[in-house]
């Protein structure tokens, strides 16, 4: 048998397919993106028909910004790859592989945006020649970016004469090769200690960055824009994941996990400051009620390994008892509780619910307890759609829901009421954005201290093997069953919320799937999509797959569709989720070498 390697540092003499000298290539990719930047200062258009205003020469507009900062990028990277002194911090995981993403956003966010003006206005015609010249530098820039060159490992050929069975494990032991070189290019150099203060600024700045890129996203006025936003925001982020920043923030979180953690609240905090349309607090509001819920259900999927597929009626539970003892005239109880109590109620029916359900269930496995947990959830729906005083008993309004949920007034403070505080007036909207996020910091660190105690390395356990964690003496059942109960708990507290911000509680609300968010189909792809067992994970991952169909919805059939194929498309690329669990990451890529991967995990 032939050695595997001879040379896996040997440098390509071209990029991907496109042959130009490296220099060439380098100042092809950095000079299109300056020029790229220079486009968006001229007009784009004729017209102000198209939104936006793209005709504005010496100031960008709407789409133009997203081209601008992707073509910021992609110079700054390319500068970087330079050696600048200035600039080489940009980029301690590499420079090329960066330039490249930073390239695509470029390209993609210029093409979309001249695509949709010929498609509105009525043909390319409608093009000035800002426009022309944002497509041929982004094209150029493109072209630089792929023909930098790589660093491509040399193999042997296998012996012809060995067997198919040895020639399949020869191109095995290839590929390992290709893809741990490419790792290690890709490793994040080590960064100079810098000074604690110096650590949480940079954490800080990171955060209101954050804070800013949200607040764009929620705020965009129409969908090509918020189209252009997801371009822009999903390359870039591959390109500062590439160039390591990412790498380097992880690991100043870790060192700094309590500041990190209450400064993201912080800067959660400050996003209703920002709005004066209760238009986009409510779409807030109603991104953290569904995020947290999603991370609840993180606790019996991504740590446990128990596929749940009807959560949302714990979600259901939650809100349907805080309505029914909040004082609606709808419900037959003719009680009025204070908030406090009818949050707590509302947990801890869930928290019955989900031994109730979960006692007799939790001993079946895999598909079978899936299809038991979805069967609960039609049921739940089914059930609040026949007490209606007709077909069962009358506590729920049938279909009519429970309405006139009345709002929220804690310890003498109206969250209906408009108020100001330190010169900002704060809605409705904003306050119940500010009391759910209360909930999500609760959530938050039951989460986090249940994952790090005794109990969470049993969820652990049995979600990694059920025979041999009961073989080492843990008791399966319960440990599924205090999942599973935890789990409705926290689905139930967000669900009290929901019911006073909606102030109607109807069946339809909570069904298996459908085109629009909370349903239990797209909380598990929330969980799956942000990240198994991580806490930021499903909070970007809820963020995301409740904002895309709120703000798409112009897209009518083809919005579910667009969404299918982006989903099968992101678990191609990147099955781990966007934010991984550096275990489930190992587990998905076996040909990552073990001990460089593990020596990071601990999220």
């Amino acid at each position: 048998m032939t050695s595997t390697t001879t040379d896996i540092t040997t440098k390509a003499a071209t990029g991907d397919g496109i042959a130009l000298p490296e220099k060439a290539a380098r100042a092809l990719a950095t000079g299109g993106g300056a020029l790229t930047v220079i486009s968006c200062f001229l007009a784009w258009t004729w017209t102000a028909a198209y939104p936006g205003n793209l005709t504005v020469y010496g100031y960008p507009g709407g789409l133009q910004w997203l081209v601008l900062v992707s073509g910021a990028l992609t110079t700054l990277f390319g500068l970087s790859s330079y050696g600048i002194k200035g600039l080489k911090w940009l980029t301690p995981g590499g420079a090329d592989a960066a330039v490249k993403f930073a390239a695509l956003a470029t390209l993609w966010t210029t093409l979309f945006t001249a695509w949709s003006i010929s498609d509105t206005l009525g043909g390319l015609v409608n093009l000035e020649p800002g426009g022309f010249v944002a497509v041929a530098a982004a094209l150029a820039t493109y072209l630089g970016a792929r023909a930098l060159p790589f660093e491509r490992p040399v193999l042997d050929p296998a012996d012809p004469e060995d067997s198919t069975w040895e020639q399949y494990k020869h191109n095995a032991r290839n590929r390992r090769e290709i893809v741990k070189a490419a790792y290690a290019a890709k490793a994040p150099a080590p960064a100079k200690p810098l000074p604690a203060w110096a650590e949480i600024l940079v954490i800080a700045a990171v955060l209101g960055v954050a804070l800013g890129v949200f607040t764009y996203g929620i705020t965009t006025p129409y969908q090509e824009l918020f189209i252009g936003f997801l371009i822009t925001a999903g390359f870039g982020f591959a390109a500062l994941h590439k160039a390591g920043l990412i790498a380097r923030f992880t690991t100043l979180t870790a060192r700094h996990r309590n500041v990190a953690l209450v400064g993201a609240f912080v800067a959660a905090a400050a996003f209703p400051l920002t709005q004066t349309d209760d238009q986009y607090a409510t779409l807030g509001v109603n991104i953290l009620i569904f995020a947290t819920v999603a991370l609840g259900l993180n606790i019996v999927v991504g740590l446990t390994g128990l596929l749940d597929l009807g959560y949302v009626a714990f979600l259901g539970v939650g809100a349907y008892t805080a309505a029914l003892v909040s004082g609606s005239p709808n419900s037959p109880f003719g009680v009025h509780l204070p908030f406090w109590a009818a949050i707590l109620l509302g947990a801890l029916a869930s928290m019955v619910f989900g031994v109730l359900i979960g006692a007799p269930t939790l001993r079946l496995r895999g598909d079978y307890l899936a299809i038991v947990t979805l069967g609960f959830g039609e049921i739940f729906r089914i059930s609040m759609n026949n007490m209606d005083g007709k077909s069962g008993p009358d506590i729920t309004n049938g279909p009519n829901g429970i309405a006139g949920v009345p709002n929220v007034n804690l310890f003498g403070f109206d969250f209906g009421a408009a108020h100001t505080i330190a010169g900002f007036t704060i809605g409705r909207f904003a306050n119940y954005f500010l009391l759910m996020l209360a909930i999500t910091f609760i959530v938050v660190m039951v989460f986090r201290r249940s994952a790090e105690s005794r109990i969470g390395r049993a969820w652990v356990a049995i979600r990694e093997d059920e025979t041999a964690a009961e073989a080492m003496g843990i008791n399966g059942f319960r440990v599924k069953l205090i999942a599973f109960a935890l789990g409705a708990t926290l689905a139930g507290l967000a669900g009290a919320v929901q019911a006073h911000v909606n102030y109607t509680v109807t069946p339809d609300q909570y069904v298996f799937a459908n085109a629009v968010p909370p349903n239990s189909a797209f909380l598990l792809a929330a969980v799956v999509l942000g990240g198994m067992g991580t806490i930021s994970g499903p909070l970007v991952g809820g963020a995301l797959l409740f904002l895309i169909p709120n703000k798409l919805q112009g897209m009518g059939d083809l919005q579910l569709f667009a969404f299918g194929v982006a989903l099968i498309v992101l678990m191609r690329l990147r099955p781990e989720g966007i934010i991984p669990n550096r275990r489930n990451q190992l587990e998905l890529h076996k040909d990552l070498e073990a001990p460089t991967v593990l020596s990071k995990a601990g999220a």
